[in-house]
């Protein structure tokens, strides 16, 4: 749906594993069909219950001065306050203390144990000994396992956990220890999973459950020419059974969703079921609700409510400890009581009784998430597109989600069916497979919003590399999706920057990198700038909206601004000063061939404009420019067989991507021998999973990969690149979301997964449309 609600199966089996966020954090979702009273568990694993060791309240103290021995059982801490008093302590900043006693019997010491902590900075003690120190956590949810030599710490009767932090915004830390439940697998036997299909709106999984065979299929209508349906936050998952054996069978299936869904580093959850709009709705969020409270990477949501949900008739709601509510299932006992609670570790559940089957029988859930507040823009909180104004409710767009389900479904099959008619037909099938496994993905790394100023906003989160919100090298190789499908979302990836850069807030005579961390968009925080790179970038995606648009009119409202980009292009972009370019990861390079290219383009795609802005004078002159330019860069980069990677270093070779946008908008500023020169070198530099990005390393990005197959003339060239880019994805060990920088000599990704530059992938299929 978006980058907060982005669930992954990251295993061959959807049943070996939890699902999963793209940052490797469980998103548990299990699903069961009962057959004749027997459990085959077809999605997600069955997770072991943990219950909260009762405790007495947390007591909170000021560090300074730290008390000797205070985080031992035996100090006197009736002087310390309690966490309705200690605001004041949370409020003035710095470090402060925690302590909480428990009693444990000597049945529970037995079982497994975990321990919460709502800060990751948190030094925490054990009976008095450190068992983690601070800043030693990766993750601001801290829920970990303890091991035998921490729980051998314990003792039957009175314990104490303390901790150590500095506060946080005001707010107070919080711990406690979590107990497994008793109970045992109740869902130990798997349903047989015989296939699976990854399409661009939907996945197709088919599975034996004894005598009956089960087809599910998620699916999620990313409709990008519309609005209203690509930002609707609810999803579909489809059942389908169907007896194998010719006899009739009872069946129900089972779907149990955790709170971890909408959570963080929160670990205490408010959880309810309700009827409404002719459905049955679980609700489930976190009870502090701290919206638009924290921006960063490699973070999900702990704001806002997830929501699981289907047709009223023959569904069961249940809210409990997992084991109680799987046995529950299973024995279908009546629904108990789904009013508001608060809890720590309790399960959310919908089964669907589906009755005597004797023929093929289908139906459907549906998950949502309302996340009240999606982006914090320039100081202003921004509603969801979806909820732009407030006049809608989570619960209408549920209701809308179910009346049109099967009319989606059914766009659904067609969109799918389109796409890899179109895709094999520019490239072939394997290069179709890719784009279907990109599409979800390229759009789910956004967030549309609207400005104040009543302006879509299509907003990425640079998702698994830095958390930056709206970067403008990441729009660039994911404009082609857009550019494809619906250019005014195009338009929603640049709107924000040119928003920023027209105003006083920025400085600098070439373009911001981003506009905040995501989901905080209240200014550049990346550290580094890239002035070539972002200029040209901007230029030319302006330049590629007109065309896509066939007219010059989204460049009118932003010309100024666009005139003194391409000026700062002409005056610093043929040989640039050592900077960053969109491959940051590679560091700093002088003389960068490849960045100059783009600025020669960025110049050309100004004279273009301007030529459908009618001003012929203006176009004549940046035109001739560029071609000016574009010869001395021949003359500067030519070494021998192909063009170096930075104009002072012979011997050197890099991917030259950025000339695709020369030949698909067809410009004609360099000579048509550049890029049939360069793409012979790059045949005879491919190793076994791609062409390395240049001639330094052996790993490469995808998306410009593809970008460089898409400057041949011929689709066996363009093949020969994406045959090895589609053997890795096929047998890469690495079960992550589509990574796009990986190594080609070997099938593992070197960084970077679930971004949205896969959407580069479409440039292939601008070609002729532009």
């Amino acid at each position: 749906i978006d980058p907060y609600t982005s669930g992954w199966s990251m295993t061959d089996n959807l049943c070996d594993d939890n699902v999963r966020h793209w940052t490797g954090d469980e998103f548990p979702l299990m699903g069961v069909l009962r057959v004749d009273g027997k459990c085959y568990r077809f999605m997600g694993c069955e997770t072991v219950p943990f219950e909260t060791v009762a405790s007495d309240a947390a007591k909170y103290a000021a560090a300074q001065p730290a008390p000797a021995r205070w985080m031992t059982p035996d100090y006197d801490d009736r002087a310390w306050t309690t966490a309705d008093d200690a605001a004041a302590i949370a409020s003035a900043g710095g470090d402060m203390l925690l302590r909480r006693t428990f009693e444990l019997g000597g049945d529970l010491a037995a079982r497994d144990m975990e321990l919460y902590c709502t800060h990751s900075d948190a030094a925490i003690y054990l009976n008095g000994i450190e068992i983690a120190p601070a800043r030693s956590r990766r993750h601001p949810r801290d829920r970990f396992r303890l091991t035998g030599e921490q729980k051998s710490l314990l003792r039957e009767g009175r314990n104490v956990l303390a901790l150590r932090c500095r506060t946080v915004e005001g707010s107070l830390p919080d711990a406690g220890i979590l107990v497994s439940c008793p109970a045992g697998e109740l869902f130990p036997t798997c349903a047989r999973q015989t296939s699976a299909d990854v399409q661009a709106m939907q996945t197709h999984y088919a599975f034996d459950c004894g005598p009956v065979a089960l087809k599910v299929i998620f699916t999620a209508p990313l409709f990008a020419d519309d609005p209203d349906l690509l930002s609707r936050p609810v999803n579909y998952i489809t059942y389908e059974v169907t007896p194998t054996d010719g006899e009739k069978h009872d069946v129900a299936v089972y779907f149990e969703a955790s709170p971890a869904w909408a959570l963080c580093d929160a670990t205490e959850s408010e959880s309810e079921g309700f009827d409404a709009a002719g459905l049955r709705l679980l609700k489930t969020g976190s009870a502090q609700q701290n919206i638009l409270g924290r921006a960063g990477d490699y973070l999900t949501i702990d704001w806002g409510c997830f929501y699981l949900g289907g047709a009223a008739e023959g569904t069961t709601l249940r809210i409990g400890r997992g084991d109680e509510i799987r046995r529950a299932f299973i024995e279908d006992t009546p629904e108990t009581s789904l009013a508001p609670r608060k809890h720590r570790t309790q399960q959310l559940a919908l089964s669907r009784d589906l009755g005597t089957v004797g023929r093929t029988t289908s139906g459907h859930v549906l998950l949502g998430y309302d996340d009240i507040y999606s982006i914090q823009y320039f100081g202003d909180n921004l509603r969801p597109w979806w909820n732009r104004d407030g006049s809608s409710s989570i619960v209408e767009q549920f209701e809308a989600a179910e009346r049109d389900y099967a009319l989606l479904r059914k766009r659904c099959e067609r969109f799918d069916n389109t796409l890899m008619a179109e895709a094999e037909a520019a490239g072939g099938r394997k290069y179709a497979e890719l784009c279907a496994a990109a599409y979800r993905q390229t759009i789910a790394a956004h967030k549309l919003v609207e400005s104040p100023d009543g302006e879509k906003l299509l907003l990425s989160k640079e998702c698994f590399s830095n958390g930056s919100i709206g970067t403008v090298d990441i729009s660039y190789p994911s404009i082609p999706l857009f550019l494809r499908y619906n250019p005014e979302l195009a338009e929603a990836l640049l709107n924000h920057i040119f928003r920023y850069c027209e105003s006083e807030r920025w400085p600098h005579p070439f373009p911001a990198h981003d506009v905040g961390t995501y989901p905080l968009a209240n200014g550049e925080t990346y550290i580094g700038e890239m002035p070539v790179e972002e200029s040209g970038n901007m230029l030319i995606m302006t330049a590629a909206i007109s065309r896509a648009e066939g007219s010059a009119d989204y460049a009118d409202k932003h010309w100024e601004i666009l005139t003194a980009w391409t000026d700062y292009l002409v005056e610093h972009g043929l040989d640039p000063e050592n900077q960053l370019c969109t491959d940051d990861f590679a560091g700093h390079l002088a003389h960068n061939a490849n960045l100059s290219v783009k600025a020669i383009l960025g110049i050309a795609a100004y004279g273009d404009m301007a030529r459908m802005r009618g001003d012929e004078a203006t176009a004549e002159k940046y035109t001739s420019k560029a071609r000016e330019l574009a010869a001395e860069w021949v003359a500067m980069a030519d070494d021998g067989d192909h063009y170096r990677l930075t104009f002072d270093r012979p011997g050197t070779w890099s991917q030259k991507y950025n000339l695709v946008w020369d030949k698909v908008l067809g410009w004609g500023i360099f000579p048509d021998s550049v890029r049939t020169k360069e793409l012979a070198c790059y045949l005879g530099c491919m190793n076994a999973y791609g062409l390395p990005l240049d001639c330094r390393e052996d790993y490469t990005k995808t998306d410009w990969v593809m970008w460089t197959a898409a400057m041949a003339d011929d689709n066996e060239t363009f093949e020969a690149f994406v045959a090895p880019l589609w053997s890795f994805m096929n047998e890469t060990t690495d079960r992550v979301p589509m990574s796009d920088w990986v190594f080609t000599s070997k099938p593992e990704h070197r960084g970077f997964r679930a971004r949205s530059v896969v959407g580069g992938y479409w440039m292939r299929m601008l070609d002729g449309r532009l």
